[in-house]
C-alpha cells in the first residue's frame, strides 16, 4: 500500500488503522464527515490533532442533507439508547441500541465520496476502521461489505482503489493492544456518541473502548480520555 485515503472519525477504531497503515503507507488523506452528528465538534478537534500528529492531509466534508433525511439518535433529538457493559456481547440487546443510532447507508456513502478523492488521485486503497466487534450488529462492518464494495469499484473507478479494512479481524480488546503496539495517540481519541473535551464513559461507544482498555490493563488511558 503505497497511498491511501482513510476515513478519519477520531475515534479508537479510525485512528488505529491509520497507525497501522503509516507503518508502511506514507501518502495518506484523511477525511472526517460532518452529517449534524452530537458529536462532531469533538470529532473535528480529534481528527485534526490526529492528522497534525501523523503529519497527514486532513479534509471536512459537509453532509448537510444526511442530517435532513437521518432519523438516527446520533443526530437527531432523539436521546442516545444506554446499555450496561454486561451487555455488550449480548446480540440481542445490542442490535437494538445499533438500529437507534444508525444512518442511511453511512459507510456506503462515506466510502464512494472517498472512491471520488482515490479516482482523481489515483490512489491505491480505502481504509476504513470495520472490525470484528462491531461487525456483529452492523452489517457496514463486516468482510461482506468490504467485498460487495470492491466488487462495485472495480466498475465505478478508473483507478480500481480497493476498499481494505486492516482491523476486520479484530475485536476492541484487540484493536487496543495493536495501538499499544504502535504506539497510537490514545489521548487524543474521540469515540464518543456525544461532544466534549473527554468521552463520557456512558455510552455504547465509550463503554466498548473502556472495557478494551481495561481487558489491556490501560487505566492509565482511562484516567486521561474519560470524564
Amino acid at each position: 500500500m503505497n497511498s491511501a485515503v482513510i476515513l478519519l472519525s477520531g475515534g479508537l477504531d479510525s485512528v488505529i488503522s491509520l497507525a497501522h497503515i503509516k507503518e508502511y503507507c506514507n501518502n495518506i488523506i484523511a477525511l472526517t464527515f460532518n452529517y449534524g452528528q452530537k458529536s462532531f465538534l469533538s470529532e473535528e478537534n480529534a481528527s485534526k490533532r490526529i492528522a497534525k500528529y501523523y503529519s497527514i492531509k486532513h479534509e471536512i466534508i459537509k453532509l448537510d442533507w444526511l442530517n435532513k433525511i437521518s432519523n438516527s439518535s446520533l443526530n437527531t433529538k432523539e436521546k442516545i439508547p444506554d446499555i450496561s457493559f454486561d451487555n455488550l456481547d449480548n446480540t440481542e440487546v445490542s442490535s437494538k441500541t445499533a438500529k437507534s443510532v444508525w444512518v442511511p447507508n453511512r459507510n456506503g456513502l462515506f466510502v464512494n465520496i472517498a472512491a471520488c478523492y482515490a479516482d482523481a488521485m489515483n490512489f491505491e486503497h480505502i481504509v476504513i476502521g470495520a472490525n470484528k466487534e462491531e461487525g456483529a450488529t452492523f452489517k457496514d462492518n463486516t468482510i461482506e461489505f468490504i467485498n460487495s464494495v470492491n466488487e462495485a469499484l472495480l466498475n465505478s473507478t478508473d483507478c480500481n482503489v480497493q476498499l481494505s479494512a486492516p482491523l476486520i479481524n479484530m475485536t476492541k480488546k484487540e484493536i487496543v493492544k495493536e495501538g499499544i503496539r504502535l504506539n497510537a495517540p490514545f489521548e487524543l481519541i474521540h469515540s464518543c456518541y456525544l461532544d466534549g473535551d473527554k468521552n463520557c464513559g456512558k455510552c455504547e461507544s465509550c463503554k466498548r473502548l473502556k472495557r478494551a482498555l481495561k481487558l489491556n490493563d490501560r487505566n492509565d488511558i482511562i484516567d486521561k480520555i474519560f470524564i
